[in-house]
């Protein structure tokens, strides 16, 4: 039952570390660090795109519209808060 903890731990990390690559790529872009018609770039972007979608799409439908996209950040904390709550039950799997 140990590895099961380690694997969704792991997951939650890579799934921390995908959203973080993209709110970081997304400044990147609209500041024109990035050019988004390099191939290599508009490649990583679309994939993230199509990747973060469906983890964002609920989240925006629900908060009003503002200026500012606050999808990445409920999905952050949604991810911590698991984290969270797998360390602190983490009795269940040992």
């Amino acid at each position: 039952m140990t590895s099961l903890y380690q694997i969704l731990m792991l997951i939650l990390n890579v799934a921390q570390f995908i959203v973080l690559a993209h709110v970081i790529m997304s400044w990147l872009i609209n500041f024109q660090v990035l050019n988004i018609r390099q191939p290599l770039v508009s490649q990583i972007w679309y994939g993230l795109n199509r990747l973060l979608e469906p983890l964002y799409a609920p989240i925006r439908r629900i908060l009003p519209p503002m200026g500012l996209d606050l999808a990445p950040l409920i999905v952050l904390i949604a991810i911590y808060a698991l984290q969270i709550v797998l360390t602190n039950n983490a009795a269940a799997f040992f």
